[in-house]
């Protein structure tokens, strides 16, 4: 522990340099991170504890097989995360605040060392995200607070353990708990300061062609099934949410906007928020099984933070795929792609340069950005 709490003071000290203002801010995020790793076990001395339930030890064994076939299939790294589990005692690693105008889905920037400018602000204590979410609005902006059950250290971490398995997540079905493993291992291949978009587009793309690659291989047929259930839901919902989103955009960008009409402004956006939820109540009508309830919190407190945020995780989703598709299938080649491209000096050079490797118009420069949220809350 006492190695542990040498850094937190090391940390602590360099980011008293961006400005006493957030030096607690800074505080609560290196304890927070620390109170995770004093929590974890190596995932052996949770199998071999009598007290641990049964179902918990499958989850574990299950994880451990998932971590292997990341590194041995996907080329994702072979080092100590994910191989500890921790029990937070709570339903979130932490809770990001993201925040975004009336009239606009570009998110608010926050600044921080190593991770750059994004467009969120996360906390590992409920309660001070939602005190942040009340400041914010104070400052007229909309908001939303997401539960996040996990995140990456970009491998920084892996000299005191790496990064657990958490509570928040070991619950998950098998697909998805594949989904976000192959995930935030993929943030520890290539991570670009400041340009949340790309980095969350590529590992959610990651995690999709991996994730498809676990079923197919490894899982039975029942998880198959309940995957299969639950990801066509999920492709119906993202769907109709970038659909939304571009009617936003249109409408933010409109003659009326550009007067500055803000009455009639206000007007279109209140109809094609309407529009969303009436079109959410009619996809949900088809759906069935134990998830069919699974974005109701998320329609009921959507806004322009919400949105934007969502965007963050699709919008060059597809460009990915289709680079992983033009290099054969090869991980290393994609990851050495991705690397070229990720290199380029500015946001607008790397979407250009991802259009021009596979020919996919992108349209998510407007919407913003957020960090990883792969909880069902968070869409």
């Amino acid at each position: 522990m006492r190695r542990l709490r040498a850094p937190a003071l090391a940390l602590a000290g360099a980011l008293f340099l961006t400005g006493c203002a957030d030096l607690g801010y800074y505080w609560q995020s290196a304890n927070g991170h620390l109170d995770i790793l004093r929590a974890a076990k190596p995932v052996p001395e949770w199998l071999a504890d009598p007290a641990v339930g049964a179902p918990l030890k499958a989850k574990l064994e299950l994880a451990q097989r998932i971590r292997r076939f990341a590194s041995s299939e996907l080329g994702l790294p072979d080092n100590a995360s994910y191989t500890s589990y921790a029990d937070l005692h709570r339903p979130a690693a932490v809770w990001n605040v993201v925040a975004a105008p009336p009239y606009s889905l570009t998110l608010k920037s926050w600044c921080f060392p190593v991770a750059g400018c994004v467009g969120y602000r996360g906390y590992y204590d409920e309660a001070a995200a939602k005190t942040e979410a009340e400041a914010q609005k104070t400052n007229g902006l909309e908001v939303a607070v997401y539960p996040v059950p996990a995140y990456s250290t970009l491998g920084w971490m892996n000299w005191a353990g790496g990064d657990p398995l958490l509570s928040t997540f070991i619950g998950y079905p098998e697909g998805e708990l594949a989904r976000i493993v192959f995930h935030e291992l993929a943030h520890q291949v290539l991570y670009v300061p400041g340009d949340t978009v790309f980095n969350e587009s590529y590992a959610t793309a990651v995690e999709r062609i991996g994730g498809a690659m676990w079923l197919q291989r490894e899982a039975g047929e029942a998880a198959r099934a309940e995957y299969a259930q639950f990801n066509a839901q999920r492709q119906d919902f993202r769907a109709l949410a970038l659909n939304t989103r571009r009617t936003l955009t249109q409408v933010y960008e409109s003659p009326e906007a550009k007067a500055k009409d803000w009455t009639k402004v206000e007007a279109q956006k209140q109809a094609a928020m309407a529009d969303f939820r009436e079109r959410y109540t009619a996809l949900k009508a088809a759906w069935t099984g134990p998830r069919q309830n699974a974005y109701d919190g998320w329609v009921a407190r959507a806004n322009n933070a919400a949105f934007g945020a969502q965007g963050a995780y699709d919008d060059l989703v597809p460009g990915f795929e289709a680079l992983f598709e033009r290099e054969g299938r090869d991980w290393p080649r994609f990851y050495t792609a991705v690397r070229r491209i990720a290199a380029l000096a500015t946001t607008e050079e790397r979407r250009s340069a991802l259009q021009a490797a596979t020919g996919i118009l992108h349209t998510h420069a407007r919407h913003g950005r957020t960090h990883d949220n792969n909880g069902d809350d968070g869409a």
